[in-house]
């Protein structure tokens, strides 16, 4: 290949723009054509001015006598004032005129064009991008943008997802796609279908691709519905190994009973991954485990407050916070109550104490507090909120009745009815405070049902062990207090009895949250008596709205005040006792016990030979 032809072939595809390089188009002998023309005619132009008669196109040729006789006209003119025509065929006439009138509106509409593009080089392989086709492609994909979208929301409206906030993530519909999206671990998927999950239910569809993008959240979800799964999972995607850097991740519950299970629930998950979960037993054990000299061993913490804020506040500290990349609030409502029943000051020093700047904080509940929201809004970074269903609902998938009883000698022969109709255990029976737990439960041990008591002044072994027996279904009935009423999950209780009215709607929506669990179906049944009036309207709002029947008058009752509301919540009111024993010979009893002990100190006294008190009074 000699340098001309290759000279030609770089050449290829050159446009000039004869108004700007009219010198150079003359010297090079290149004119305007027709476009259907243009890439043979360049093709056979010779660059270095040797083109021959032969390879010259039949318009440029027209061309080039076109210019010869515009010359030899001018010339003729200048001298003699006249002009010659040339003999030129009809069909060249034509195509003259033709030309140049396509020439003239060329111009007239791209003028400035024109002066700007100068030589543009193209490759004989481009093509010119039609305006149309563009405008098409665009608005296919508009169209597409816009169908996924229908998709998603549809989704979410089948599934009663509510979100709020910038940038939200797809749901995912199936643990495989959460797989391919996200590149879970494989072990971790196996673990979660050995466990016995199918599919995402709502809140783990929207929560756990949100905490996938290191999103800030506020979830909130009904009784029984994964949420604990829900921030489990993301946790163990985000650590992905086992690190000696101390925590990464810390969850805060309540109580011992739900931590415990959130512990349970995470060793199930990372089973054969490697992480090393762990949960503070005793205060003094754990200052030697988890102190500076540790080896930090350790990557998932679950706690209660009060003990984590028991390490935190040794001199020095015996935990280290500063590491923890993702905060786990769970049952984030009751954990920001402010007073005795709240953890609100707890909290804020643990917050404080978690200091990475690449932290992720999350809360879970199954009901709404409006100054959690508040406070999410304020500190939490670009937060998005989350909510199955309305807020503070019960689950649908409890069967809901209200009894009346008349008073509270009603309740016993209510209970006792029920015992001999018959039940299918296990049941859990609620009542406001310790000291009726204990008198129910000396009442109904004489009834023929294994029964037991779960409250906060049992130790930490006995609470375990009730826990376990009534798993294991050794015991069937189980009386407790507000201690088993958040987040606890009992494995197919059947109903759930409120002794005792419960004092808020939150209140009872999660104690009959404890059964009709991930999608079972269950039965909750509240006594009720002429003093519970001024309660009953709020918890009957709650049950009309999950499709229960509820009577008319009840809805109808006055709102009581927000101050006398507020003094519920602290104060239950009073009840008479559910002791059937009379009163007389309970305090004989007690009056015997004094004697006895006046003789003891009597005989005792007299044995070291000084007189006794009593006797010298007398």
């Amino acid at each position: 290949m000699d340098a001309v032809d290759l000279f030609r072939k770089l050449g290829s595809g050159a446009k000039f723009d004869l108004k700007r390089f009219a010198k150079d188009a003359e010297r090079f002998k290149v004119v305007k054509s027709q476009s259907k023309y243009s890439s043979q005619q360049l093709a056979e132009t010779s660059f270095f001015g040797t083109e021959t008669l032969e390879k010259a196109s039949p318009q440029s040729r027209l061309s080039e006598d076109d210019g010869e006789e515009e010359k030899e006209g001018s010339d003729e003119e200048q001298a003699s004032g006249k002009r010659k025509r040339t003999e030129v065929d009809e069909p060249v006439k034509a195509a003259r005129k033709k030309k140049k009138g396509a020439k003239r509106k060329s111009e007239d509409t791209e003028p400035e064009k024109r002066e700007e593009e100068g030589i543009q080089w193209m490759s004989s392989q481009d093509t010119v991008k039609d305006p149309k086709k563009e405008s098409k492609d665009t608005l296919s994909l508009k169209r597409l943008k816009q169908l996924h979208q229908e998709k998603v929301n549809r989704v979410r409206n089948q599934n009663r997802i509510n979100v709020h906030g910038t940038d939200i993530p797809d749901p995912v519909s199936t643990f495989e796609e959460l797989q391919k999206e996200y590149d879970l671990d494989p072990r971790v998927i196996q673990n979660i279908k050995t466990a016995g999950f199918q599919t995402p239910t709502p809140i783990q569809m929207q929560a756990i691709p949100l905490m996938m993008h290191k999103r800030e959240i506020l979830a909130c979800a009904p009784t029984g519905s994964g949420k604990t799964m829900a921030f489990c999972l993301p946790l163990l995607a985000h650590l992905r190994q086992p690190l000696n850097k101390g925590f990464r991740a810390l969850i805060i519950s309540p109580t011992r009973e739900l931590a415990t299970q959130t512990h349970r629930e995470l060793l199930k998950l990372s089973e054969g991954v490697g992480f090393r979960v762990h949960m503070i037993n005793k205060g003094v054990d754990a200052v030697k485990k988890y102190g500076p000299k540790s080896a930090k061993k350790f990557d998932i913490l679950v706690t209660t407050p009060n003990r984590l804020i028991y390490l935190l506040n040794q001199d020095p500290p015996a935990i280290n916070l500063s590491c923890v990349e993702w905060l786990v609030v769970d049952e984030s409502d009751k954990l920001f109550e402010d007073g005795k029943r709240g953890f609100r000051e707890q909290l804020a020093t643990i917050f404080l104490a978690c200091s990475s700047p690449k932290i992720c904080r999350v809360l879970f509940s199954a009901t709404f507090a409006t100054d959690v929201e508040k406070w999410c809004k304020l500190n939490l970074d670009n937060l998005v909120s989350v909510n199955i269903g309305p807020r503070n609902s019960a689950v649908d998938t409890v069967e809901q009745q209200l009894l009346f009883v008349g008073s509270e000698n009603g309740k016993l022969l209510a209970m006792r009815n029920l015992i001999k109709q018959g039940f299918l255990p296990p049941v859990l029976i609620f009542v406001q405070s310790i000291d009726r737990a204990r008198e129910l439960f000396h009442e109904l041990v004489y009834e023929g049902i294994n029964v037991d008591v779960i409250h906060a002044d049992r130790t930490q072994q006995q609470r375990d062990n009730v826990v376990s027996s009534f798993r294991s279904g050794k015991i069937w009935v189980l009386i407790c207090t507000a201690l088993l009423a958040r987040g606890i999950d009992f494995k197919g209780v059947n109903l759930v009895i409120n002794y005792d009215f419960p004092t808020t709607a939150v209140d009872y929506i999660h104690r009959i949250g404890r059964t009709g669990r991930a999608g079972h179906k269950g039965k909750a049944i509240t006594l009720f008596t002429e003093d519970d009036k001024p309660l009953l309207r709020s918890i009957a709002t709650v049950i009309k709205k999950a499709g229960c029947p509820v009577p008319d008058y009840m809805i109808g009752l006055k709102k009581i005040k927000r101050k006398l509301k507020r003094q519920l919540v602290t104060k239950p009111p009073r009840r008479s006792t559910i002791r059937t024993t009379p009163r007389m010979l309970f305090e004989k009893k007690i009056g015997m016990g004094k004697r006895k002990k006046r003789k003891v100190a009597e005989k005792e006294a007299e044995a070291k030979g000084k007189p006794s008190e009593v006797a010298s009074n007398s």
